[in-house]
Formats: structure tokens, C-alpha cells, sequence
């Protein structure tokens, strides 16, 4: 049976938006039509349930950590972001169980948040069984690390292991960041996506003592490798940026997410653009401000028009995973059209998974996810007032 819905705006994001249009669902969610105002009146539809509001695909999170989703409200914020590590390594320890429940009650949020699609980095396996049992699609990003040259093999035959773990969910075995992988482990990292089109995620210059640490080996970081025991004497600074030093190392052939980008200039930017054809940009400014109280030149970013996503980080450093909620702080710090945040918040996320033939747009054949979205006219333009309803 399809039903068939309309609101003030449907938005199916791969087109512009449609004032009053009309979509054709299946009980499935699969998407039959999407027609104007003027096509539905013509074909005679009836039944058509008309709503207050924007219809937008799903929701894509291209950043979370599930497995962290126990930690809420465990670890004070606005401490920077090595406090903010070092905490979650004294504190992230406690029973499968516990963090079973949580991990469950996380995903639960999202998929009621309008959340269809997760990019989710693991640092062990006990995520895997929420995920096979799950209503939103998966992306594992299997993270390694490992700063000193002589763990490289150590820390993939680890992460193998742990990738037997994930059958039948998809998964690629990821950098966690530039400061926590050498060089070695870089190459390992390289030489085992050859070959296969895996998708990579690493964090990206989200303090400023990452830049400090690779341009002339000061700051914070001194004191988590200490805090660490590890050794770094043989550790060299390249003279240039986080992001100018590591990302040569990086296959161009991977479509690779660059996570947070607090501390990212427009030289950064030029540089990337021009060495890598396949980045995306995600934005976790709720984890941005709860960990450094410092949000990303997002404007800049804009401008520069790179592909931008957005995703949630871990309940550790956020109060909830809605990126609802991360478009909020968006609009509140930055002007940014509501039609380019949603297709962030959409298309632009299930584009680098690789999902988009289900995924990111409202078009026939797929099944999307179908949200409501709140607005309100302001100035005589539509803007969100980031109040919504799942539908499908």
C-alpha cells in the first residue's frame, strides 16, 4: 500500500526544494514518487497526509564512537583535548554488560533522532552483535594505533584479529590519528587497503598542540606520551602541520573523512584539495565545544567548498548523538543556507560511505528514511527551528 505525504517543503536534496510537493511510500519506506503540488493535482492523488514542515531524507552520522556510549557525562568538559584523552583511558574501563546496555540506548537514540546511516569507530569488537541488530546501517572504522615504529605489525595483526569479528558488517581498518600512528604503521595501513576500495577516517587537528607537535615537537602532547611511558626520543618534527605532514601518506584512491578540523587553516585546505581528490570534512561542533570550547572555521570551509559532513563523536564528549542537534550550533555560529545544512546532514554523508543508492536523497527506489522538519519563516526565508519528527 502506498501512503502519501506532503508538507510545506519536500527536499529531496539531489534537486531543489518543493514547495508543497507530494511523496509516494511504501509500508517498507520505499519511495515510489516524489511530485510538485502541480503534478499530484493532475494525477488526482488521494489521501495525501499533509504536514507543518520540511521532508528531508535520514539523517547520515559520519562520525561516532558507540562503544564510548557509557561514559556520558563522565568526563569534565572544556579541559582540552589531551585531559580529555587521558580521561577517557582512565575511565572508559567497565563490564560488557554495562557497556552493552549503553551501546543499545545509543542506538536506540538515533534511529528515534532520524539517524539511518553511522560511520562508528571501534577500538575493539564489542560493538558488533548492536550493530548486526540494528534498523540504522553501519560503516565500522576499525582504528589502530601505535606511535612508536617498532608496533606497527603489532598493532595490524591486532586489528585483523579484531576484523574477524565484524562478518558480514562493513568495515575498513583505519588511522586513529596523526598523532598516535608512525610513519610504519602509516605504510602497514597503506600496503593493507591496496586493492580494495576502503574507506578511511582519521581525526584531524582538533587542538592546536597537534600542529604545535609536528611543527617543532612542543605542547600537550609531550605530556600524553609521558602520561603514556612511551618513549619518543627518536621522534623528529617535520617542520610543517599535523595535516601537511600526514596526509601524503594516505592513499588518494580512498575516499578519506577528515574528522573535527578545529584547528585546520585555509593553507591546510589548499594543500589537502590539491595532494588528495577524495577528502570529505565532517563536523562534530558539540564535541568541539565540549572538549576545546573552540568551533572550526566552518565559513572558511564553506567557501572553500570542500564536501562537508557531520557527525556526533561519543556520548563522552557530547550530552546526545542528534545531528539535529549539531545543525543547531551550526546556524546559531555560522550563516549557512538550511538547504546546505541538511544536505551535509544527507547527501554528503551517504556519498562518502557509499551508500547513496539507499541512502542521502528522497527519489524513487530507495528508502531513505523520510524526517519532518520544524522551520519557521524568517525574513521571508525558511529557516529550521531544529524541532523534528521521524516518519519512516
Amino acid at each position: 500500500m502506498i501512503s502519501y505525504l506532503s508538507a510545506s517543503y519536500v527536499y529531496p536534496v539531489t534537486s531543489g526544494p518543493i514547495k508543497n510537493g507530494v511523496v509516494g511510500v511504501e509500508e517498507d519506506g520505499k519511495i515510489t514518487a516524489v511530485f510538485t503540488a502541480e503534478d499530484a493535482a493532475e494525477r488526482q492523488i488521494q489521501d495525501v497526509v499533509t504536514y507543518d514542515g520540511i521532508l528531508v531524507p535520514g539523517f547520515v552520522n559520519t562520525h561516532c564512537h558507540l562503544e564510548l556510549s557509557h561514559m556520558k557525562a563522565k568526563i569534565a568538559g572544556k579541559k582540552g583535548l589531551v585531559d580529555f584523552v587521558k580521561n577517557v583511558m582512565k575511565t572508559r574501563s567497565a563490564d560488557d554488560y554495562s557497556i552493552e546496555v549503553d551501546m543499545l540506548k545509543a542506538d536506540v537514540e538515533m534511529f528515534e533522532g532520524g539517524i539511518v546511516a553511522v560511520g562508528d569507530i571501534s577500538n575493539q569488537a564489542i560493538s558488533a552483535s548492536i550493530k548486526k541488530g540494528s534498523p540504522i546501517y553501519y560503516h565500522t572504522f576499525l582504528e589502530v594505533m601505535g606511535f612508536n615504529p617498532a608496533t606497527a605489525k603489532l598493532s595490524m595483526d591486532r586489528a585483523l584479529e579484531f576484523e574477524e569479528k565484524f562478518e558480514d558488517l562493513s568495515l575498513s581498518i583505519v588511522p586513529h590519528a596523526p598523532y598516535s600512528v608512525s610513519s610504519a604503521l602509516f605504510d602497514a595501513l597503506k600496503a593493507n587497503s591496496v586493492d580494495k576500495a576502503s574507506l578511511v577516517s582519521i581525526h584531524n587537528q582538533e587542538t592546536a598542540d597537534e600542529n604545535a607537535f609536528f611543527e617543532d615537537k612542543t605542547g600537550s602532547f609531550l605530556d600524553l606520551y609521558e602520561f603514556l611511558g612511551l618513549n619518543i626520543d627518536f621522534y623528529k618534527p617535520s617542520g610543517k602541520t599535523s595535516l601537511q605532514t600526514y596526509l601524503p601518506l594516505l592513499s588518494p584512491d580512498n575516499k578519506t573523512l577528515l574528522v573535527h578540523n578545529t584547528f585546520t587553516s585555509m593553507e591546510d585546505v589548499k594543500f589537502a584539495e590539491a595532494v588528495h581528490p577524495n577528502l570529505y570534512w565532517c563536523l562534530c561542533p558539540r564535541a568541539n565545544m565540549y572538549i576545546e570550547d573552540r568551533l572550526p572555521d566552518v565559513n572558511m570551509l564553506k567557501d572553500a567548498g570542500v564536501r562537508i559532513t557531520l557527525g556526533t563523536d561519543s556520548l563522552a564528549s557530547n550530552r546526545k548523538l542528534s545531528i539535529l542537534a549539531e545543525m543547531e550550533v551550526l546556524a546559531n555560529n555560522f550563516d549557512i543556507p538550511m538547504w546546505d545544512l541538511i544536505k551535509w546532514a544527507t547527501w554528503n554523508g551517504a556519498d562518502f560511505l557509499g551508500v547513496t543508492e539507499r541512502y542521502g536523497s528522497l527519489e524513487p527506489g530507495k528508502r531513505p528514511g523520510i524526517n519532518l522538519l520544524g522551520y519557521k519563516e524568517k525574513n521571508e526565508e525558511a529557516v529550521l527551528n531544529f524541532k523534528m519528527k521521524r516518519l519512516f
